[in-house]
């Protein structure tokens, strides 16, 4: 038997024991975001119409070649690196305050002529992969206090990073990941009450105490971001513009959406249309419908995650595959609920659907880690079922 032919008959399996509800749903959020961002950006560039576009298709095109890599990886080695890609992440972090150029007041990305690297993007993966591993190290121990306080203060370290470059949304995704994985690791209850009260707290001090002895630890931009979405109307010219405008596309659109009359898009009235705000354009361009559609595919592949952290064939694959489902659910809620005026504008990207190569290429490697921990537990599964004494029935479990 030729190399050829047998590679070929081993990797079949492979990729047969990948989901392919996640790929359907992946794909399906990709083909949204390409042609939305099309239609967001025809006259953003003088003579090129497709210039966001062919660039999303590049990113996406990076995107999905670490996608098929990674799920053929063994996402089990990642934890012998854990010391590694957290020592990475940092330096990549602070990387960006040596090299990255300034855009607007903030400083999150280096430049590489066709590529902006924003690592705090990829942080967010980084950091799921490392906290996984120092929590299955200490999986006997999960219950102490102490095991505890150590995971978080992994997490605050970059998370207090990404929040000075400024990028508030990077950090609360950051402090979103490490209570997932203290979720699923088994964390007692007692602890999470202890966090939301020093979250509490920390909240007080940072919009409260802090600017009142003169101390400023968010931006002014920030904290009128922060606040302006509990009552838009007060300054619809200034803080709260964003959110009027966004609520006056979506609202817009209707059943069906306004298609090539979607002046609230074309006119530039709705800002960042590409970017933070690419579900109002789902919402003004196609309407109810639309946005139902890229809502459900959100849904899928949430679910999708939810389903590979309970079939996991180890702890760390669980730990993992959580993280990477509460980085996804909170960008989505953050991101659509922005957008229909009930959370704050954070500038967190809309998973797959906004324009940008760190978030899009960051998500589809998640999507790869994910397929990874599907596959190997769809073969545990396969190799328990093939034993001596059991039936050879293979797919039976961890199946659709």
């Amino acid at each position: 038997m030729s190399t050829a032919v047998q590679d070929f008959r081993e990797s079949g399996p492979r990729l047969l024991r990948l989901d392919p509800l996640l790929l359907l749903a992946t794909f399906g959020l990709i083909a949204a975001s390409v042609y939305t961002v099309r239609k967001a950006t025809l006259g953003d560039i003088p003579n090129d119409p497709n210039y966001y576009m062919n660039r999303q298709l590049v990113y996406v095109g990076a995107g999905l070649v670490l996608m098929g890599l990674l799920s053929r990886f063994d996402y089990s080695r990642l934890r012998e690196w854990k010391l590694g890609v957290y020592g990475f992440m940092i330096a990549a972090i602070l990387l960006v305050y040596v090299l990255g150029f300034s855009a607007r007041g903030s400083r999150r990305a280096i430049e590489f002529g066709f590529f902006n690297f924003q690592a705090s993007e990829l942080g967010k993966l980084l950091l799921v992969v490392a906290l996984a591993g120092f929590t299955v190290d200490r999986a006997r121990r999960l219950g102490e206090r102490e095991t505890t306080s150590r995971i978080v203060l992994l997490a605050l370290v970059p998370a207090m990073l990404v929040v000075a470059q400024p990028d508030l949304g990077s950090g609360l995704v950051y402090l979103a990941i490490v209570l997932a994985v203290l979720f699923v690791a088994g964390t007692k209850w007692t602890h999470f009450a202890a966090l939301a009260g020093l979250g509490t707290v920390a909240i007080v001090v940072v919009l409260l105490a802090a600017p009142a002895v003169g101390v400023e630890v968010l931006k002014p931009y920030q904290v009128d971001r922060l606040t302006a979405f509990l009552n838009p109307s007060t300054d619809p010219a200034d803080e709260g513009y964003q959110i009027n405008q966004s609520l006056t596309a979506i609202g817009s659109g209707g059943k069906t959406g306004r298609g090539d009359e979607s002046t609230q898009t074309e006119l530039n009235f709705l800002p960042e249309h590409h970017t933070d705000f690419i579900f109002s354009v789902v919402g003004e361009e196609f309407g109810f419908v639309g946005a139902a559609l890229v809502l459900s595919l959100f849904a899928l592949l949430i679910w999708r995650a939810l389903r590979i952290l309970t079939t996991s064939k180890n702890l760390y694959g669980a730990l993992v595959a959580g993280g990477i489902t509460a980085m996804l659910m909170f960008q989505v809620f953050v991101n659509v609920g922005m957008t229909i005026g009930i959370m704050p504008i954070t500038g967190i990207p809309l998973p797959l659907m906004s324009y940008g190569g760190s978030s899009v290429i960051t998500t589809l490697m998640a999507v790869g880690l994910l397929q990874s921990i599907h596959a190997q537990a769809r073969e545990t599964a396969v190799g328990k079922q093939s034993a001596p004494g059991r039936p050879n029935r293979p797919f039976a479990a961890g199946g659709l």
